[in-house]
Parts: C-alpha cells; structure tokens; sequence
C-alpha cells in the first residue's frame, strides 16, 4: 500500500527551492551598480581583478541573495496570500531552514566583505544590516512605503556604486561619484515602488502600507515615475555643469524612452508595472553607466 508523499513532509530543502528563494534574477542590480563604481573611478580595474570579481559576487549573489532568503522568511505568511507557490509558503523549503540559510549567508557576506579591505567590510556590514532591518520585526521599513523602497534602492544602486568605487580606488570615493549614486539610488525608490504591485492584496491584508496600498495603484504610480524622473534630470544637469554633454544628451534621450514608457505604464498601473520593469528600468540602468564613464575624468577619490 503506497503511502501520500503529504504524509511525509520534506526534511531537508531541495536544492532547486533554495536557489529559487535567492532570486537570481534581482542579482543584477547591485552586481551592475557595482560595475558603475568600478567604471566611475577611471583606474584600470586589471591590476585589481581578483577584487572586481570578488565584490560582484559579494553584491550579487551573496548580500543580494541573502536579503532574499531573510525577506521571504519575515513575509512567510505574506507570501502565503500573494505567492504561496514560493519555496518557503509551498513548503519546498520546511521548517526553520529559510531563516538558517538567510543566517548563514549573513556570516558568509562579513567574511567576504573583510576581503575588499576597511570601506568594502564596513559597506557590507551596512548591506547585511540594511537586509534585516528592511524585513524583521520591529523594525520591518518594508512597513513604510516612503522608508521601505528608499532603503533598498540605497543598497541596490548607491551602496554597491560607492563600493566598487571606494574598493578600486583604495579610498573615499570623489563628491562626483557619491553624488551620481546618491541620485540613482533615490530614483531607484521609483522602481521599488513599482515592485511593490505584485503583493498589493497581500500587503493590505497584512498591514503593509506601501504606496500602491496607501496611495492607490494609479497614485502611487505617478510618483513613481516623477521620482525616477526627477533624479535622472539632476543627473542630466550635474553632467552639463561638469562639462560632460555628450553623455548628458545619451542620458536624456534614455530619460525619453523611459517618459514613452511610463506613458504606457501610467495607463494601467498594475497590468503594466512588470513591462516597465523589463523596458524602463533597462534604459534607467544603461544610463546608470554612462554616468559612471562620465565620471572617469573626476572621479578621482578623496
């Protein structure tokens, strides 16, 4: 007599949840933002490779990764209403085995981190703590649709900009440099807005007040889009005034897709938010590093 696989639940996670739970798909990001550090500094990153691969994969995989497992474990019942396909609700992933593995790959990013020297460690122990304090009780800022979104756009764009620039450069990075990353991670408050789409019914139901939630999806949308919109033309400004034209216009005629786009997006908000995350934010992180080439002439650190 065969006995229901039910009946027997899964002790261990399947290698295949546990790459899903650290959605490989949201590496790129930070991994790219990284890059655009590298780039703005203006020193050839071959004599220091090692250091560029390693903070790749500590931005990506590793930090990134992490911040996934320990947000899909603080939202377990969220998921359980919005995705409960996802490894942990679905039970791919039993028992404790989601916070053990956002734990272990917390320890795992500080070691990595001493790697990239004094700015890069303590980059990173802003990275793991940023993660938790986003997702876990008390604190939670996901809570918050105004604190929540700006403090993972700080840590997908800005942080890891001024990581791979501080890495390279064996200092503090220019006031050129921080200032572009500043700007892309403010606009990247924009695309975390829209990210937030996808849980509305569940963020509702749990008390999570983001702005699709407080403000309404058409609402929420428009600030969105202004958000994203005005940092890119202060980046477009700042370029003119440092005498960098060319790259301003190539930022500006991305800036221009990007207004087509939300366009679209602004007709329906909720239908059309993940097209403008695979059209719009595409245009916004291309020009994420053509700022960063303009940089190289004065991105000299401090």
């Amino acid at each position: 007599m065969s006995v229901s696989p039910a009946l027997h639940p899964p002790t261990f996670p399947q290698p295949k949840a546990m790459l899903e739970l650290i959605k490989p798909i949201t590496w790129f990001p930070p991994m790219w933002a990284y890059l655009c550090g590298i780039a703005s500094v203006g020193v050839s990153p071959w004599g220091a490779w090692p250091m560029v691969v390693l903070g790749v994969v500590l931005a990506g995989p590793v930090v990134c990764g992490m911040s996934q497992a320990a947000n899909d474990w603080c939202d377990r019942h969220v998921d359980a209403v919005n995705e409960p396909h996802r490894p942990i609700p679905s039970g791919r992933i039993p028992g404790r085995w989601g916070l053990w593995i956002a734990l272990a790959m917390s320890v795992l990013s500080l070691a990595l981190g001493w790697q990239l020297g004094t700015w890069g460690f303590a980059a990173t122990v802003v990275g793991v703590l940023a993660a938790w304090a986003y997702s876990v009780e008390p604190i939670r800022m996901k809570r918050s649709g105004w604190w929540g979104p700006g403090l993972v756009g700080l840590c997908y764009e800005g942080l890891p900009w001024f990581t791979g620039a501080a890495v390279l450069s064996q200092g503090m990075p220019s006031f050129q440099i921080c200032t572009m990353a500043l700007l892309y991670a403010l606009g990247a408050h924009g695309i975390m807005t829209l990210n937030d789409f996808k849980a509305l019914e569940g963020d509702k139901l749990h008390g999570v007040r983001s702005l699709p939630v407080t403000l309404g999806p058409e609402v929420a949308a428009r600030v969105a889009c202004t958000v994203m919109g005005l940092a890119q033309a202060l980046v477009i400004a700042l370029l003119l005034i440092w005498g960098k034209p060319v790259h301003a216009l190539c930022v500006g005629l991305l800036l221009g897709g990007q207004v087509w786009a939300m366009g679209r997006l602004l007709q329906d908000p909720k239908g059309k938010a993940p097209w403008y995350n695979a059209t719009g934010v595409a245009m916004y992180v291309s020009g994420m590093m053509i700022t960063a080439f303009a940089l190289r002439g004065l991105g000299v650190a401090g």
